[in-house]
Protein backbone atom coordinates (compact mmCIF):
# COMPACT_ATOMS: atom_id res chain seq x y z
CA UNK A 1 0.00 0.00 0.00
CA UNK A 2 1.34 2.89 -1.05
CA UNK A 3 0.25 6.90 1.55
CA UNK A 4 0.26 10.07 0.06
CA UNK A 5 3.28 12.17 0.97
CA UNK A 6 2.09 15.37 2.39
CA UNK A 7 2.86 18.98 4.25
CA UNK A 8 -0.48 19.18 7.11
CA UNK A 9 -0.16 22.68 7.52
CA UNK A 10 -1.27 23.03 3.34
CA UNK A 11 -3.94 20.68 3.41
CA UNK A 12 -7.74 20.29 4.27
CA UNK A 13 -10.27 17.75 4.59
CA UNK A 14 -13.98 17.69 4.37
CA UNK A 15 -16.87 15.67 6.34
CA UNK A 16 -20.27 16.15 7.32
CA UNK A 17 -24.03 14.23 6.86
CA UNK A 18 -24.75 12.06 4.21
CA UNK A 19 -27.63 14.55 3.59
CA UNK A 20 -27.48 17.91 3.57
CA UNK A 21 -29.79 21.47 3.54
CA UNK A 22 -28.51 22.52 0.69
CA UNK A 23 -28.80 26.46 0.12
CA UNK A 24 -27.57 29.21 -1.70
CA UNK A 25 -26.34 30.47 1.60
CA UNK A 26 -24.84 27.10 2.42
CA UNK A 27 -22.96 27.18 -0.95
CA UNK A 28 -21.48 30.72 -1.16
CA UNK A 29 -20.59 30.49 2.54
CA UNK A 30 -18.57 27.20 1.40
CA UNK A 31 -17.19 28.77 -2.10
CA UNK A 32 -15.84 31.65 0.39
CA UNK A 33 -14.50 29.47 3.12
CA UNK A 34 -12.34 27.49 0.87
CA UNK A 35 -11.30 29.86 -1.30
CA UNK A 36 -9.96 31.97 1.63
CA UNK A 37 -8.06 29.06 3.19
CA UNK A 38 -6.07 28.85 -0.67
CA UNK A 39 -5.54 32.61 -0.31
CA UNK A 40 -4.95 33.10 3.14
CA UNK A 41 -3.93 29.83 4.65
CA UNK A 42 -1.88 29.12 1.46
CA UNK A 43 -3.99 25.28 1.11
CA UNK A 44 -2.97 23.66 -1.91
CA UNK A 45 -4.59 19.85 -0.70
CA UNK A 46 -8.15 18.90 -0.29
CA UNK A 47 -8.72 15.82 1.22
CA UNK A 48 -12.49 13.80 0.13
CA UNK A 49 -13.93 10.77 1.31
CA UNK A 50 -17.16 9.74 0.07
CA UNK A 51 -21.41 9.02 0.61
CA UNK A 52 -22.57 12.13 1.59
CA UNK A 53 -24.06 15.24 -0.64
CA UNK A 54 -21.48 17.44 1.50
CA UNK A 55 -18.48 15.68 0.01
CA UNK A 56 -19.95 15.94 -3.63
CA UNK A 57 -20.37 19.67 -3.08
CA UNK A 58 -17.17 20.58 -1.77
CA UNK A 59 -15.80 18.42 -4.52
CA UNK A 60 -17.88 20.70 -7.07
CA UNK A 61 -16.58 23.86 -5.43
CA UNK A 62 -12.53 23.06 -5.16
CA UNK A 63 -13.33 22.14 -9.03
CA UNK A 64 -14.80 24.91 -9.83
CA UNK A 65 -12.20 26.96 -7.87
CA UNK A 66 -9.39 24.91 -8.87
CA UNK A 67 -10.24 26.48 -12.47
CA UNK A 68 -8.93 29.89 -10.94
CA UNK A 69 -5.99 28.30 -8.69
CA UNK A 70 -4.82 25.64 -11.13
CA UNK A 71 -2.26 24.60 -8.41
CA UNK A 72 -4.60 22.99 -5.51
CA UNK A 73 -5.00 18.94 -5.73
CA UNK A 74 -7.54 16.95 -4.92
CA UNK A 75 -7.04 13.89 -3.17
CA UNK A 76 -9.88 11.11 -3.27
CA UNK A 77 -9.57 8.89 0.08
CA UNK A 78 -10.99 5.50 0.02
CA UNK A 79 -12.58 3.44 2.43
CA UNK A 80 -13.24 0.55 0.48
CA UNK A 81 -11.76 -1.51 -2.23
CA UNK A 82 -7.60 -1.58 -1.26
CA UNK A 83 -6.81 -2.60 -4.26
CA UNK A 84 -8.58 -1.18 -7.28
CA UNK A 85 -8.00 -1.34 -11.17
CA UNK A 86 -6.63 0.52 -13.78
CA UNK A 87 -10.09 1.65 -15.60
CA UNK A 88 -11.57 2.90 -11.97
CA UNK A 89 -8.35 4.46 -11.10
CA UNK A 90 -8.67 6.61 -14.75
CA UNK A 91 -12.61 7.02 -13.35
CA UNK A 92 -11.05 8.65 -10.22
CA UNK A 93 -8.40 10.83 -11.92
CA UNK A 94 -11.18 12.62 -14.05
CA UNK A 95 -11.76 14.55 -11.06
CA UNK A 96 -9.20 13.61 -8.71
CA UNK A 97 -6.00 14.32 -8.92
CA UNK A 98 -4.87 11.25 -6.64
CA UNK A 99 -6.02 8.37 -4.77
CA UNK A 100 -5.25 5.88 -2.01
CA UNK A 101 -6.89 4.18 0.54
CA UNK A 102 -4.83 4.28 3.99
CA UNK A 103 -3.39 0.80 5.71
CA UNK A 104 -5.04 2.04 8.89
CA UNK A 105 -8.16 0.76 7.66
CA UNK A 106 -7.53 -2.91 6.67
CA UNK A 107 -9.10 -4.88 8.77
CA UNK A 108 -11.77 -2.05 10.59
CA UNK A 109 -14.90 -3.61 8.69
CA UNK A 110 -18.15 -1.34 9.42
CA UNK A 111 -15.70 1.26 10.79
CA UNK A 112 -13.69 1.43 7.70
CA UNK A 113 -15.54 5.22 7.26
CA UNK A 114 -14.91 6.10 10.59
CA UNK A 115 -11.20 5.03 10.04
CA UNK A 116 -11.22 6.76 6.85
CA UNK A 117 -12.21 10.08 8.30
CA UNK A 118 -9.45 9.80 11.08
CA UNK A 119 -6.56 9.21 8.23
CA UNK A 120 -8.19 12.36 6.65
CA UNK A 121 -8.03 14.63 9.75
CA UNK A 122 -4.73 13.35 10.99
CA UNK A 123 -3.58 14.58 7.61
CA UNK A 124 -4.97 18.08 7.98
CA UNK A 125 -4.69 21.11 9.31
CA UNK A 126 -7.97 22.48 8.51
CA UNK A 127 -11.30 20.31 8.41
CA UNK A 128 -14.61 21.98 6.76
CA UNK A 129 -17.44 20.42 8.55
CA UNK A 130 -21.00 20.06 7.66
CA UNK A 131 -22.95 19.10 10.86
CA UNK A 132 -26.32 19.78 11.91
CA UNK A 133 -27.17 18.64 15.95
CA UNK A 134 -30.61 17.86 15.13
CA UNK A 135 -29.57 15.43 12.55
CA UNK A 136 -27.67 13.44 14.59
CA UNK A 137 -29.43 9.74 15.25
CA UNK A 138 -30.49 9.65 18.99
CA UNK A 139 -29.11 5.44 19.87
CA UNK A 140 -26.08 6.35 18.69
CA UNK A 141 -23.63 9.09 18.01
CA UNK A 142 -23.65 9.82 13.85
CA UNK A 143 -20.00 9.38 11.77
CA UNK A 144 -20.19 13.28 11.26
CA UNK A 145 -19.68 13.89 15.30
CA UNK A 146 -17.24 11.34 16.12
CA UNK A 147 -15.19 12.92 13.22
CA UNK A 148 -15.91 16.20 14.94
CA UNK A 149 -14.90 15.20 18.36
CA UNK A 150 -11.59 13.36 16.80
CA UNK A 151 -10.65 16.74 14.84
CA UNK A 152 -11.70 18.82 17.80
CA UNK A 153 -9.02 16.21 20.03
CA UNK A 154 -6.54 16.87 17.78
CA UNK A 155 -6.58 20.64 17.63
CA UNK A 156 -7.13 21.13 13.97
CA UNK A 157 -8.76 24.66 12.61
CA UNK A 158 -12.43 23.83 12.58
CA UNK A 159 -15.43 25.53 10.04
CA UNK A 160 -18.63 24.19 10.74
CA UNK A 161 -21.34 25.12 8.62
CA UNK A 162 -24.88 24.01 8.59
Amino acid sequence: MREVSMLIENICCFFGHRKINETEKLKVKLYKTIESLIVSERVDTFLFGSKSRFNDLCLEIVSKLKEKYPNIKRIYVRAEFPVISDNYKDYLLESYEDTYYPERIIGSGRAAYVERNFEMINQSRFCVVYYDESYAPITRKSGTKIALDYATKHKKEIFILD
